[in-house]
């Protein structure tokens, strides 16, 4: 007879699962009608289940999403949106990722661009695939801070740049940037080429990006890695702001 020292057993193992579904049989006289080997399934099932959740809760919390419930269910289809289900759909199928393709979302403020490139990053992350998300400003930054330590952390940073399966940047382009920080995007970028899937979120048209970045051949050099060949979502339509904000009032 099983007692408690027992199902201890099972978090010393690290299979708590496996013994909280074990708890669940002999608690539940349902499960006597299944023989030995199903119950065996079922018990590896759980486990292996809950070790998936896991690791996709540990993909989505290094991701860094700044809204980590963002996810494709909860996507808006408003008339006045241009915005395809059954495309979206196919795109959270994230072939397009394991194809190391370039993906830009174009909207205007408020358009909810930002949403939907994290809503693909999250769906990346239950198929298992590492993802970095942040802003172009936040590269920037980052990468700076790091050349000032002069500690090799801005080599490390630089590396995760430029080999993480899906880059997600969101607000491309909305400042300029310093020549410095445009060479840095460019080796980021040639680095990923064919290699890793970057996703790439704007208020501005590629033809407007070369305003922001110093330097004609450094432009060009960084938009024909981005902008050639990429799938373009165009999301036009209303404020996601104002309308969330009027459907709370409302509740």
């Amino acid at each position: 007879m099983l007692t408690e020292e027992h199902f201890e057993l099972f978090k010393q193992f690290r299979i708590k699962a496996m013994g909280d579904k074990l708890r669940e049989m002999i608690d539940d006289a349902s499960y006597d009608r299944f023989t030995f080997e199903e119950k065996m399934e079922m018990l590896l099932d759980a486990e292996s289940s809950a070790r998936r959740d896991r690791k996709i809760a540990k993909y989505v919390k290094q991701a860094g999403f700044k809204t980590p419930t963002a996810c494709i269910e909860d996507v808006v289809y408003l008339p006045d949106r241009t915005l395809n289900k059954d495309r979206i759909a196919r795109y959270a199928g994230c072939e397009w990722v394991e194809n190391c393709e370039v993906m830009v979302i174009i909207s205007k403020t408020g358009g909810g661009k930002s949403f939907l490139c994290q809503a693909f990053g999250n769906a990346a992350c239950r198929k298992l695939i590492e993802v970095r998300y942040t802003r172009l400003a936040g590269i920037c930054e980052d990468l700076n801070r790091a050349r000032a330590a002069a500690d090799g952390s801005y080599y490390e940073l630089m590396d995760e740049l430029k080999t993480v399966p899906l880059l997600i940047v969101d607000d491309f382009m909305t400042t300029p940037i310093t020549t410095q920080n445009a060479v840095d995007l460019f080796e980021i970028m040639e680095a990923r080429e064919n290699l890793c899937a970057t996703l790439i979120a704007s208020q501005l048209e590629p033809n407007e990006w070369y305003l922001r970045i110093e330097g004609e051949l450094m432009a060009d050099s960084i938009l024909n890695r981005i902008a050639t060949g990429a799938r373009y979502i165009d999301l036009e339509g209303p404020n996601m702001r104002d309308y969330f904000a009027k459907q709370k009032q409302a509740e």
